[in-house]
Formats: C-alpha cells, sequence, structure tokens
C-alpha cells in the first residue's frame, strides 16, 4: 500500500516544552553514537501531540538525532502506526483488509466507515472527529475482523457493534478494546480445548484490555505533562491550539533546536550501561573480547574512576575485563539502594488509615464501582485491608496521601481519581455515573 505524506503541510513543528523534556531523556537512554535508536518513540510522540505526522515534524525530529531527514521519512513511511494525513479529533480508525480479516467481514466494517465517516480514506468526517483508512495486515488475526483505533485494537467487530461503538466514541464514552464478542484473548471462539483448569485467579480481562479499563487513554493525545514510566498516564483530553505548551522554537531547522552530537554526546549516569558486544566471555567474567577490545582501543589519557565511568562508556578504558565486570556491578548496587531507599522514604508519606483483617460479615463492596479501580487494583487493595466504600470514604488528606504513596504499581490513582468523593456516594447507597456503566 502506497505511504504518501499529505500534499499540505504546515510551516514548523516544535515539540512542546513538556514533550521536548519527555524527549531528550528518551535520547539520553541511548549511548554515544546511538541517539538514532530513539527515533520510533519520538516520531510517535509528535504524532501524539498533534494529532498526525507531519514532515516538519519527521525533519526536526531528525534534526535533534542528528540524521538526515530521509532517514526518518523512512522510519514514518514504513510503520502503519504513523499517520501521514491529518486525522480526525476523535480518533482515525486503521481497518485492517489482509486476507483473514476480509474473509471474516472487513469489508462490512469499510462500509460502515464510508457511510459514517467519509466515503474515501483519510477524508475527514462532516464533524471533524472521524476519518478510516485500511491497512495491512495488523496481527490479530484469529480475532479477524479487527480495527486499530488510537492506542488499542478492538477486535471480534461485526458491523452493527462497529457502527455503536463509532457513535459512542463520538459522544465521548469510553468503549472497552480488545475482542468484542465475550473472548478472553484469542482462544477458540467455541471455547477453549487445552488448558481449561484456568483457577480463581483468572482475571476479568486480559492483560492489555485490563490496563486500559484502569487508564482509559486510548483515544487520548499526549501534552507531555503525564505521570511517566510505570505509573499509569493521566489523561488531559485532545488538546486544543490554545491549551498547548508554548513551542521552545519555530522550526525544526532553527538555530534552537536542539541537536545531539553524536562525536561527544554522553550518556547520563542511571540510565544505560554500554550495549554488550556480541563474542564469547573471557575468563569468567561476562565481558567478551570483541568488548574488551573495545574498551581497551584508544583509551584516554588520565586515571579513570567509577563516576566518571558512569556517565560515559569511554572511561572504562584501560580497565582490565575484571574491573569493567567489577565496576558494573558497583553501578547496579547503588542503583538499587538508590532506588529501594527513594521507595522507603515515598512509602512512608502521609498515615496509614485503619484497616481490617478481613470483610465485615464476609460481604467485600464492590470496589470496582470505583472509577480507576480494575480487578487487579481491588484484589491489591484487599490485601491491604481495605474492604467496603466507607473505609474509603473516610480517608482524611494524610491518609488518602499514604495509600497513594503504598498503591504499588498504581501510585496517585486514589487522589487521581478522588476515590474519597466516590465512595462517599457509594457508601450511602447513592451512585456514581461511573457505577451506573460499570454494573453493566
Amino acid at each position: 500500500m502506497l505511504r504518501r505524506l499529505a500534499s499540505d503541510q504546515p510551516a514548523s513543528f516544535a515539540f512542546t516544552a513538556d514533550n521536548l523534556a519527555w524527549a531528550e531523556g528518551q535520547i539520553a537512554k541511548y549511548p554515544a553514537g546511538r541517539q538514532a535508536s530513539a527515533i520510533i518513540p519520538l516520531l510517535y510522540r509528535a504524532q501524539e501531540q498533534e494529532g498526525w505526522l507531519s514532515q516538519p515534524a519527521m525533519e526536526y525530529i531528525a534534526d535533534m538525532l542528528g540524521m538526515a531527514h530521509i532517514r526518518a521519512l523512512e522510519v514514518a513511511t514504513f510503520y502503519f502506526m504513523f499517520h501521514l494525513q491529518p486525522v480526525g479529533q476523535v480518533a482515525h480508525i486503521q481497518i485492517c483488509g489482509t486476507t483473514t480479516c476480509m474473509i471474516c467481514g472487513a469489508g462490512d466494517l469499510i462500509d460502515v466507515c464510508k457511510e459514517v465517516i467519509a466515503p474515501n480514506p483519510h477524508e475527514l468526517s462532516a464533524d471533524g472527529k472521524f476519518s478510516w483508512e485500511e491497512v495491512e495486515c495488523l496481527g490479530a488475526c484469529t480475532n479477524a475482523p479487527m480495527a486499530a483505533i488510537g492506542k488499542d485494537y478492538y477486535e471480534d467487530l461485526t458491523a452493527e457493534g462497529f457502527r455503536q461503538m463509532l457513535s459512542d466514541m463520538a459522544e465521548g464514552k469510553f468503549v472497552q478494546p480488545g475482542p468484542q464478542n465475550g473472548r478472553f484473548a484469542a482462544e477458540p471462539v467455541s471455547g477453549l480445548v487445552a488448558l481449561t483448569e484456568v483457577g480463581d485467579d483468572k482475571p476479568a480481562y486480559n492483560a492489555t484490555v485490563s490496563r486500559q479499563m484502569d487508564v482509559r487513554d486510548g483515544l487520548k493525545r499526549i501534552d507531555g505533562t503525564e505521570v511517566p514510566l510505570l505509573t499509569p498516564w493521566i489523561s488531559h483530553g485532545a488538546l486544543d491550539a490554545d491549551k498547548r505548551a508554548t513551542p521552545v522554537a519555530n522550526s525544526p531547522k532553527a538555530e534552537a533546536a536542539p541537536r545531539v552530537n553524536t562525536d561527544t554526546a554522553t550518556v547520563p549516569a542511571d540510565v544505560t550501561e554500554p550495549r554488550p558486544a556480541k563474542g564469547k566471555p573471557v575468563d569468567g567474567t561476562g565481558v567478551t573480547e570483541q568488548e574488551a577490545t573495545a574498551v581497551n582501543k584508544g583509551a584516554p589519557e588520565g586515571k579513570s574512576n567509577p563516576d566518571a565511568a558512569e556517565s560515559d562508556a569511554s572511561e572504562e578504558a584501560k580497565l582490565s575485563p575484571e574491573e569493567v565486570k567489577a565496576l558494573r556491578a558497583e553501578r547496579r548496587a547503588r542503583r538499587a539502594a538508590k532506588a529501594e531507599a527513594a521507595a522507603e522514604n515515598e512509602a512512608d508519606t502521609g498515615r496509614k488509615p485503619a484497616m481490617l483483617s478481613a470483610a465485615r460479615d464476609g460481604n467485600a463492596d464492590d470496589l470496582k464501582m470505583i472509577k480507576g479501580v480494575g480487578p487487579k487494583l481491588e484484589k491489591l487493595l484487599n490485601s491491604m485491608g481495605i474492604y467496603h466504600f466507607d473505609q474509603v470514604a473516610a480517608w482524611e488528606a494524610d491518609e488518602l496521601a499514604w495509600v497513594d504513596a503504598n498503591l504499588e504499581g498504581f501510585k496517585g490513582r486514589a487522589s487521581r481519581d478522588d476515590w474519597v468523593a466516590q465512595a462517599k456516594l457509594l457508601a450511602s447507597g447513592e451512585e456514581t455515573e461511573f457505577s451506573k456503566r460499570a454494573k453493566y
């Protein structure tokens, strides 16, 4: 399928201040000379910021990474995950049209797109909310037909269900991703024929769907202020132009546009270690002959030290393989100790609320009625001694802070989704807008 750039291109592109800081953090993960490895995440962040990937954005990112512009273009035009045309404000629909999906009804889904969105691919709907295209195989053949929308796959689709899905998305409603016919993942539609003893711990949704049921940001665009790394993203909604941060540069070719000098760039401490070279380890040290040769070839004058070595792989130059191994072990130990100390300090935040050893009368409240609590998080809360709405409703500010700091893997969730306010309504027998939908 041909991948063409849009005929109308913006004059320039620049990351918002927050997205620029995020991008520089991604670049810093790679050793000197390998910054080009950050091309895909940076291109995708540009797309999330603007909704689609323009030529100025590609060139801006190529300049950041010290790459020829054509290299960024090659990556962007190869992957269907990059939208080369302006897309709908709510979502861009990618219908898989390869063999399995086509046999199972992709043509019906395309007909719905033509009727509901626009007659032609890459054409915006009348209200500007949607656009669509047919793409090559997306790798979910067992669940055909399927579509990629935003960050998620929607599988086992029917024309009628797909039409309703688009209607719900247009109204701002959350649509559960994954299989739409009750399947857990990609097991036979007739039911399991092997590994049938799944036990009582089988979750309600597969891992991908379960996360999105909690985070619910599949159609959101990213302005750079979301909580980073392992904690769930905070959804900020699709950004209007007047809500975006002031760009830090006016052109990808401007002097202010940051650019990595691949000849002199170094890797910050605690970010990454040099990529091991291929080959057989020597002397049982875990350091290969090629690696030992590389670090001892062209070594700079002057004595090396652990701190300098941690900042720049070239500082390992005059070390023996045994010394290199010891130095890296020391780095790992320091990072582990630092992370453990930070976790302990964070866990001591606030005041631990009163907990229960078990649910009253053996009947726990369905904590999943609280927006932001899924099956996994409910199990975590129960293990901490939280079983009832009135427990959550009674949390004071310092108790809420303690809970936020101790929700392993979900830190900050309780404040973000205002659990206390929701729990007060639920504890009094009332319903929230979320609990009304969650029951069905």
